[in-house]
């Protein structure tokens, strides 16, 4: 069936992107068309915007996000820094017919190296534009980049706790007790816009406290693109900046995203004074316990392998490069 490859700007593309989301098999906050463009936005400058669409005669079969350098490399928008995971955009059932266009695309387009990071270990990418490349002749390798854990997650606590080991199920529990004799600790969101520029401030602070990375990792440009995110994603219902306080000081706090019927853990930090009450564990333990309450189906760790993740429930999935080179 013929095909049609046409270029695209996120204005021009921005809705159908959209509507084709749920379709996909890889959906996940970091494929959105929001997503993406704040990341252009901020961090864009060194690159050549490349997006496309393919469509047959029965419409569009997917998009392809991509950013091509000056040095013959082609890639997705984003790096590992800010975004968990990449993939192109493919409707479900038109894998083959979208992967046989791009590759058409691409091997009329002048590069040396396709250089495709943070693909989720179900992705079609892997399979197919693999198949596809070496039938070309072309170099192609796949890197395992990093684990991004996941918890699947029960219709309730109770049920949740006892999918734990009898150690991580024994000693969240006590800390929880712990918590809960201290200071008047609780725990809340703080959602909405006219406070949020401040209260993402406290985030930023308990952050860089947190560890000496973490701290070189928030620039002064990274902070605008999370205070970006934080609005944007907020006027979607899609932002969660949860706060532990304790006897009225604020020790630990995570921005988790709601989306496809998922938490994403983004990001946390806590107070390094308050560590022996165990407050970055315990506020991601409460993010998990809102989230079944809220009936999720996953709460996604994402990248990395700290050990507070596998102690809460996470279970280890793959995220790959892909390398393709003339």
């Amino acid at each position: 069936m013929p095909y049609t490859v046409q270029s695209e700007d996120f204005g021009s593309i921005r809705d159908e992107w959209e509507q084709i989301l749920p379709d996909c098999l890889t959906n996940t906050m970091f494929v959105t068309p929001l997503w993406q463009e704040i990341w252009w936005r901020h961090f864009g400058q060194d690159s050549q915007l490349h997006i496309l669409s393919l469509r047959d005669d029965d419409g569009i079969l997917g998009i392809a996000p991509l950013a091509l350098s000056g040095d013959g490399v082609i890639s997705f928008l984003g790096d590992t820094d800010l975004f968990d995971y990449h993939d192109f955009l493919v409707i479900k059932g038109k894998e083959a017919a979208f992967y046989d266009a791009l590759c058409d695309h691409l091997m009329g387009m002048d590069w040396h190296t396709l250089d495709l990071r943070s693909l989720p270990q179900d992705s079609p990418t892997l399979r197919h534009l693999t198949t596809l490349s070496e039938s070309k002749g072309l170099s192609v390798e796949i890197l395992e980049e990093d684990k991004a854990p996941i918890a699947y997650l029960p219709p309730t606590w109770d049920e949740y706790l006892a999918g734990l080991s009898k150690k991580n199920r024994h000693e969240l529990r006590r800390k929880l007790r712990r918590l809960e004799a201290a200071d008047n600790a609780r725990q809340y969101t703080c959602n909405g816009s006219d406070d949020l520029t401040s209260c993402m401030q406290d985030f930023f602070t308990l952050m860089r406290a947190s560890s000496p990375d973490k701290d070189e990792f928030m620039t002064p440009v990274r902070e605008e693109f999370f205070i970006e995110v934080a609005h944007e994603l907020a006027k979607k219902d899609q932002f969660k900046l949860y706060f532990l306080e304790v006897d009225g000081k604020r020790v630990a706090s995570c921005i988790c995203f709601d989306y496809a019927n998922s938490y994403l853990l983004y990001n946390s930090g806590y107070d390094p004074d308050y560590s022996a009450l165990s407050v970055g564990l315990l506020n991601k333990a409460l993010c998990i316990k809102e989230a079944i309450e809220e009936g999720k189906q996953a709460f996604d760790f994402l990248r990395g392998t700290e050990r507070y993740k596998y102690d809460l429930g996470g279970k280890d999935q793959s995220v790959y490069q892909l390398i393709v080179r003339r």
